[in-house]
Order: structure tokens, then sequence, then C-alpha cells
């Protein structure tokens, strides 16, 4: 076992959990997993998971699954928690139950192990309940963890907290996407991946594509990826449907390849190293965060992305290149950039290959332990000396 995580015996993870589909699930099961192989055991790493409903089905280290707004589910959850060393929260408003997620509140002041928090989302422009509630998570959590210098940035600068309370720790990455790895076909290609919906610009990355069909070799984009379910819920394929409708329109049906499986971790490690760039066309300007751009960056690829905020604070070295948000005149020639002008691709690599070693899962997992031992250590002499006092109490009134 590592030193940092000596004195952890025990950690509960409070998130969205596998066989969700969902970026935290993800983190969350792949966070646990590199912290079971530090600690070199999986035992006393468990999971309450979050939901609108139960599932029927869930994995061996999820104890309990909360059903948002029940009261009465809510205090056993809490029950569970109560006995860990420690409690990993991932926060993101939409998962919790409430008005803007406000129920992570109550698990946070009722808990009576120290906690950690992990903030998805930082906004710009909050609504006033949304940066009450960001602000309220920092006062209560033993500490909160951002995961870019942009959001520590925007937490000091738009919110009322003591920044003392929050530290940065990147998003992890799988080490086996550093394993080498290369496009054995004619063709370059280009690879967005993630869950598919509005938002994520891939209207843009087909017009853009639209505009290189006279690049040799054609270059090929795979699209990969399902519908997002709550997108699936909503309207069905009809999103998916839309922009297939749009590329037979472009003319990129031998471009243009739909791939609508969710892969398991070592499948879409092998689906990224086989890209020869990968495109971020996202639309969000508010995104601190992208777990899809660490992966990128980890695989040691070029990347094309829109100039979101993480983009812009992980791309400024020269991994890739930023265009301006649905434009895809400015993507069209940054991808003709990395596809046709000689040395552009492989110095774009060598930067992120740099980049993506400090991002493994082992080294971001190792600094989790870290903080989550002090914190431990910071309750167990803060018990202690209550304790002596209250015993001093009793003598002398004895």
């Amino acid at each position: 076992m590592k030193q940092s995580q000596a004195n952890l015996s025990s950690i509960g993870f409070v998130s969205t959990y596998p066989p969700t589909v969902c970026g935290l699930a993800t983190f969350t099961a792949a966070l646990r997993g590199a912290m079971a192989d530090g600690r070199g055991s999986d035992e006393d790493l468990e999971v309450v998971s979050l939901g609108d409903s139960r599932l029927h089905e869930s994995r061996p280290e999820v104890v309990f699954q909360h059903v948002n707004d029940d009261r009465s589910s809510l205090q056993q959850a809490i029950r569970i928690l109560s006995r860990h060393d420690i409690v990993f929260f991932q926060h993101e408003y939409g998962i919790y139950g409430g008005p803007d997620g406000a129920e992570i509140l109550d698990f946070i002041s009722d808990l009576e192990a120290p906690t950690i928090v992990t903030l998805h989302t930082v906004l710009d422009k909050p609504t006033l309940r949304q940066k009450r509630i960001l602000e309220r998570i920092v006062d209560l959590a033993g500490q909160t963890v951002v995961m870019s210098d942009t959001a520590m940035r925007r937490l000091r600068d738009r919110y009322d907290l003591d920044s003392d309370r929050v530290t940065m720790v990147p998003h992890g990455a799988s080490p086996g996407l550093a394993v080498p790895g290369a496009n054995t076909g004619p063709r370059p290609v280009a690879l967005t991946w993630g869950l598919i919906g509005p938002g994520k610009g891939l209207e843009t990355a087909l017009d853009a594509f639209a505009a290189v069909k006279d690049l040799q070799p054609l270059p090929r984009y795979v699209i990969l990826g399902k519908t997002h379910p709550k997108v699936q819920a909503a309207q069905g394929d009809s999103y998916l449907d839309g922009l297939k409708a749009k590329a037979h329109a472009l003319g990129l049906e031998d471009v243009v390849e739909f791939d609508s499986r969710y892969l398991d971790t070592d499948s879409l490690a092998a689906e990224i190293r086989r890209a020869d760039v990968v495109l971020l066309p996202y639309e969000s300007t508010e995104q601190v965060t992208s777990g899809v751009l660490v992966e990128a960056l980890a695989a040691g690829k070029p990347v094309v992305a829109t100039d979101f905020p993480h983009a812009v604070e992980m791309l400024g070295t020269g991994a890739g290149a930023l265009v301006p948000h649905s434009d895809p005149a400015a993507m069209a020639t940054a991808l003709r950039g990395v596809f046709a002008e000689p040395g552009v691709a492989p110095r774009m690599a060598t930067i992120a290959t740099s980049i993506g070693s400090t991002l493994h899962w082992p080294v971001v997992a190792d600094r989790y332990a870290t903080i989550a031992s002090a914190l431990v250590e910071r309750q167990a002499l803060v018990t202690a000396f209550s304790s002596g006092r209250r015993a001093a109490g009793l003598a002398k009134v004895g």
C-alpha cells in the first residue's frame, strides 16, 4: 500500500456510477479503480450511486442506490457513508435531487466522515441559487477539488469563498492510452467520441469536413458514441438521424462514419490510439473540464478544438489548434493543417505526449489519496483534542 493511503482503511464514493452512461460515472469508476490498484485491494471502497430510480443491476461495489428527492433514501445513504474514514463526492448540478441539485448539501452537512468534493462544472455566470450552492459546498466540505486552473480562477473571481479550501487535481486518463498505436489504413482518421447530442458541435464538424474533401488521401471522420440517454428519451433517434441526413446532404458518405457503441476503457483506448487527430467541436463556452480532451492528450494525439476554457488552458503550449465556436471555415483550416502540412501533426503529438504523461490515473489517484490522508489525520487530531477537553472537564467537575 502506498504511504499516502496508509491510514485510509475505508473510502465511500458518491456519484452516478456504471452501468449508468455518464461522464461522472466513468470518472468515479476510474478513480476508484486507480485507488484500489494503489492500495493493492478494492475492499472497503464502497459506492453509493445516484439516480432518479433504482437500477435492476449494479456492480458489487455499489452498496446502496440512492434515489434523489427521497428523504428516507437520503438518511440511509448518510448512515452507510458515515461508517467510512472519508467520502468522495462528485458534483454536477444535475445529478443530485432538489433545485439545482441542492440535496448534496444535506449529504455533506449530515455526514460524520470528512468529505472531498470534486467539481465537474464551475459556471462563469451561475444563477444566484447555483452560486450559493457551490459556495456552501466549499464551506461544508473538508476539501474541494477542481480539475483545471480555469475553474480555480473562476471560483476566485466569481464566488464568495475561501480559495484555500480548494485545490486543483487534473482529470485522470488511462495509462493504456499511452501504449504505442497508430492508424494502419491508407487514409488519415479524425475522431470525436462521447455521448452524442445537441451542443457537441457535430453539425459544425460536418460542415468543416465538407470543406476538406479535396485532400488526398481523403480523410475519414469517425463519430464514436451513443446518443445521450436524456436526448434518446426525449427524441428517440431523431437527432442522430438528422446528423446522418446532414452528412448525406453534404456528400460525406465516404468521409463520415457513425459508430454508435459505448465502449469499455480498453476498447475505447484502442480506437483513440488508431486516430491521427482528435476533434472537439463543442459549442459550450463554459466547459472547464473535459475528460475527452485529457484522454486525447494522454494518448499523445494532436487535437483540434473550439476555444472552450479547458482547451485554451491545455492546448496553449502547442498540443493542438484552437478555433472559434461554430466556425466551420476555421475548423477546416485547422484540420487541413494537421492532415496536410508537414511536421504539424508530429510536433503537436510530441507536446501532447509530454502533457499527457502527467495525467495518468495512478498519478491522479495518489494526489487524491494524499489529500484524503491529510483530512483524516486532521479529523483524528480534532477528535482527540475534543475528547481530551471533555475528559479534563469531567475530571474538574469530579
